[in-house]
């Protein structure tokens, strides 16, 4: 395509030199170039019919090297969908693994010896790029290969088999090999340069019965029908010919795909037709299997004959099979559904689609596909015509029906899938199948389900609840108008009595026989006779003192009956009625009812968490509704029944005064081992949550305990956040009333010769004892020189210890152990200050001391068995006080020296402090002065 000329620049440049680089130097070069670059010319190329490439590349070598250009052919292999690209790499390597090993054997078969190896591990042979001898004996060899193959192949030419290019007529003689040309697409290799020849093996199978089918009239005109008989054939042939269809993309090929689509359908037509005369025959075995199969081979994946087979099927009139669904709520009792007729229903069911499966796995040749079409079909038509009108019936008769019915007949219907038996000769995942299958079913109603769900678990929650706060309401409203009735009665009365006295007072004289029909001489009868009897105890009063105690209340159990009669003053009205609210605490919440909420919780849960197994958004949803519920369970439970409870008792606690109760020899303070025991029922209740927790939404992976952000954690660290605040406050007044009955007891039971046998004065007994208001039986004086030689701790200090003690142990194993160490602690820190407290207001003795001494060792042993140290350096130092007791009046220097001492009581008690309390020594006047003197001496020298 090139030409070079030579011209000469100069006559004077050549005539006097000879020298060929000026020869060179007056060249020029002129390059001619195409008119159309190669890269257009190939695409054109892309576009001609096959005839036509061989055609042109037999013009020019360069335009040969085009049209032989391996790509050009792979397209069209892979347009059919017949070339690997994965087989073709294998080959090549393969290949060149084949080459390296005929090298390799050729230098050794020639005697050559083989170079030792390299340090790289490979010969000198194999590490160079290029050599010579072999290349040359490559060429050899492919020159005799191409040799032999013109000899062997004499009938092929440029890759393609010698025929008429222009296309096969429909008059020409049927090819010899039938069977070759039907596997000729399926045999076809991926081999890279000899795409070609691939290529033009198919086409020269294929054309002649393409192009013929193109140009035939009528349906009987194409050789096609002519040289296969058989339908199957046939249905084979025209399979490769839509294949090599696409393969075609000279112009026209639009129009050329039309008329063998057309010619198919015709033939699919015929095909379908022969398929329902056997399925009215139900020829299973015979036509419906052949052209169940002619059917796939034509067309694979198609859906006609499927389709016809699903939609004439028996089974969608099978009576048998279309159960009424009323019966499931017809069979029930009022408001209920019972879920026996639809289980039978899917028995049923599932029986006879599994007989068809059977059926399905001998007719088709992928029965899988077409098992699952017929199972969608049958939940279109049977299914969910069974499904929606119970729904729909069940929610306008009874909401907790239509939840069973939803939740049961999902678990029914999962049921009936997954016992499905589907044919063998496919890899459809029968899990995912029937999950897909029954979201489709359930999906229309998921929504209106969950709402309902959690609204009915929260009215229900919600009821049990009010109820139970109305019921309490109602029976506090009971005892107080019982307690208080009789002394509001009786202000009634009195006031109906003064007013009647005002009345006959300011009236005529003569006017009282007339009005009121009393006798004149009785003015100052009542103007009002049913008050005057109801004050004299007549019948026309209702007695207060026989109203019986509500009947069905909560907390029956655990409530003192109330008394036979009513109170005369309103001091005894008002102490009974605390005492009746205080003993009423430990039913301020009940367990019953916790326990009943959490049922109602588990059986929502429970039908909820059965969609969890759909996956996806449902099952996301459903997830999602399941700790809703948990954390509905948790509010209600908790800020409206539990928590009002404590608060209740609280403010029960609160009103707690020991001075009113009448008994305190019960082993402990009432209202707060009450508390205690609702201290351990909301324990119990916490124990109850966790375990439904760890079982209904841990274990089953609802939940995820590790996951900080998760809503069903979030709630239940809540509620059990709300536990320990109303704990820990009700244990905070709980040791206010606890100290107070302690100072109570040392008020009321500390005899003032406990500490002082000696005897005791008057001013003594004023400082000794007690607390205003106060009475108690005054100890009796013992006899002149009479010495109580009990040395062991005074029943006032053993009732105190036993009485602490058994409200510390109480709480041991129902509450946190960080709650119940910050507990013990202040108990006793309160303890301790109400000791100190105790003693400033005795007089003791040095007799008396060995007692004291005795109830602080008692009280320093106790509180050892708390296990605080901290706690335990202030009994420490209380026991180390006690010893100034012991001190004779002689010994006043040693006195002062124990006072001055800080470092003895730990920095607990300072000098002053001890001071007061050696104020109450029964002979202080007599050392005071002593000891003072002592004390300033002592000063003076540290100074």
């Amino acid at each position: 395509m090139t030409a070079a000329t030579t011209t000469t620049a100069g006559q004077k440049y050549h005539q006097h030199s000879t020298s060929i680089l000026k020869t060179l130097q007056a060249t020029e070069m002129l390059d001619t170039k195409p008119v159309l670059p190669a890269e257009i010319i190939a695409t054109i190329l892309d576009y001609l019919p096959v005839p036509d490439l061989l055609r042109f590349a037999r013009t020019s070598r360069r335009y040969k090297e085009m049209v032989y250009d391996d790509t050009r052919w792979v397209a069209r292999l892979r347009s059919m969908g017949v070339w690997d690209e994965a087989e073709a790499r294998k080959r090549f390597e393969e290949a060149v693994q084949r080459r390296r090993q005929q090298t390799i054997s050729s230098g050794v078969g020639r005697g050559q010896p083989i170079p030792p190896p390299s340090p790289t591990g490979t010969t000198k042979r194999e590490s160079l790029f290029f050599d010579a001898d072999l290349e040359q004996e490559r060429r050899q060899h492919e020159l005799l290969q191409i040799q032999l193959q013109k000899q062997q192949i004499s009938d092929l030419r440029d890759g393609f088999e010698t025929m008429k290019v222009s296309g096969g007529g429909s008059g020409g003689e049927p090819p010899r090999d039938v069977e070759g040309l039907l596997l000729v697409v399926k045999n076809a290799r991926s081999i890279r340069g000899h795409a070609r020849q691939e290529y033009g093996r198919i086409y020269g199978a294929l054309a002649p019965f393409y192009f013929d089918l193109v140009r035939a009239r009528t349906h009987t005109d194409p050789l096609v029908f002519k040289v296969f008989r058989d339908p199957d054939r046939q249905a084979r042939m025209l399979a490769n010919l839509r294949s090599f269809a696409r393969s075609d993309w000279a112009d026209g090929a639009e129009g050329r795909r039309e008329k063998l689509e057309g010619m198919t359908g015709i033939f699919e037509s015929a095909v379908l037709r022969e398929f329902e005369q056997g399925y009215e025959f139900w020829d299973v075995d015979g036509r419906m299997k052949k052209y169940a199969h002619v059917l796939e081979v034509l067309n694979p994946g198609s859906s006609a004959g499927v389709e016809l087979f699903i939609q004439k099927h028996p089974i969608f009139a099978d009576r048998e099979v279309l159960a009424n669904a009323m019966d499931c709520v017809n069979q029930a009792m009022a408001d209920s559904i019972t879920l026996e007729p639809s289980r039978r229903f899917f028995e049923v069911l599932g029986r006879k689609v599994n007989e068809q499966g059977e059926i399905i796995g001998r007719i088709f040749p992928r029965p899988q596909r077409v098992f699952w079409g017929f199972v969608d079909k049958v939940r279109e038509e049977i299914m969910v015509e069974y499904i929606t009108p119970l729904f729909d019936d069940a929610h306008q008769r009874s909401i907790p029906s239509y939840l069973r019915a939803v939740s049961g007949i999902f678990e029914q219907t999962m049921l009936f899938l997954r016992t499905l038996t589907p044919p063998k000769g496919g890899e459809v995942d029968q899990e995912a199948k029937a999950k897909e299958i029954a979201l489709r079913i359930f999906e229309p109603h998921i929504d209106l389900y969950f709402q309902d769900e959690i609204d009915t678990f929260t009215a229900q929650a919600e009821r049990e609840v009010g109820e139970w706060e109305k019921k309490l309401s109602e029976q506090e409203a009971s005892a107080e108008s019982f307690y208080m009735g009789s002394f509001a009665n009786r202000q009634a009365d009195k006031k109906d009595f003064l007013t009647s006295f005002k009345k006959v007072v300011m009236m005529p004289v003569t006017v009282l026989p007339t009005s009121l029909g009393l006798p004149i001489g009785s003015p100052f009868a009542s103007s009002k006779p049913a008050a005057t009897a109801a004050a004299n105890g007549g019948p026309s009063t209702p007695s207060r003192a026989g109203s019986p105690a509500p009947a069905g209340t909560p907390g029956d159990h655990a409530r003192s009956p109330l008394p036979g009669k009513a109170f005369a003053d309103e001091l005894a009205a008002k102490a009974a009625l605390m005492t009746s609210r205080l003993e009423g605490i430990k039913s301020l919440f009940s367990i019953e009812v916790a326990l009943s909420l959490v049922h109602g919780a588990k059986a929502s849960l429970g039908r909820v968490a059965v969609f969890i197994q759909l996956g996806g958004q449902v099952g996301g949803e459903a997830r999602e509704m399941c700790e809703t519920i948990f954390v509905t369970l948790l509010r209600i439970l908790g800020n409206g029944h539990v928590k009002p409870g404590f608060d209740k008792a609280v403010t029960h606690l609160s009103q707690y005064n020991p001075r009113e109760v009448s008994e305190h020899e019960k082993g402990g303070v009432a209202p707060l081992v009450t508390f205690i025991e609702l201290v351990n029922v909301g324990d119990l209740i916490s124990q109850m949550i966790d375990v439904f927790y760890e079982q209904q939404l841990a274990q089953p992976k609802i939940a995820d305990r590790n996951d900080f952000l998760d809503p069903a954690g979030m709630a239940k660290k809540k509620f059990e956040q709300m536990l320990d605040e109303s704990v820990a406050a009700g244990l905070n007044k709980g040791i206010d009333v606890l100290m107070d009955e302690v100072e109570y007891i040392c008020a009321t039971t500390q005899s003032p010769t406990d500490y002082n046998p000696g005897g005791i004065s008057a001013p003594d007994s004023i400082l000794s004892g007690t607390i205003p208001g106060m009475e108690k039986a005054p100890a009796p004086k013992p006899p002149a020189g009479a010495i109580d030689m009990d040395i062991g701790p005074s029943k006032t200090a053993q009732r105190i210890k036993d009485l602490v003690a058994s409200h510390t142990s109480m709480l041991v194993g129902s509450t946190d152990k960080s709650m119940l160490d910050v507990f013990n602690g202040e108990v006793g820190l309160r303890l301790f200050t109400a000791v100190c407290k105790h003693l400033k207001r005795q007089r003791i003795s040095t007799e008396g001391a060995i007692k004291l001494i005795a109830d602080m060792n008692l009280y320093f042993e106790y509180i050892r068995t708390l296990k605080n140290k901290d706690l335990l350096a202030y009994f420490k130092a209380l026991r180390e006080l006690s010893q100034i007791y012991l001190i004779d009046a002689k010994h006043a220097k040693e006195m002062a020296t124990i006072i001055a001492d800080g470092d003895r009581f730990g920095g607990i008690f300072r000098a002053e402090e001890v001071y007061e309390y050696a104020e109450r020594r029964a002979d202080w006047y007599q050392v005071k002065r002593e000891v003072e003197r002592a004390m300033y001496g002592l000063e003076c020298c540290v100074m």
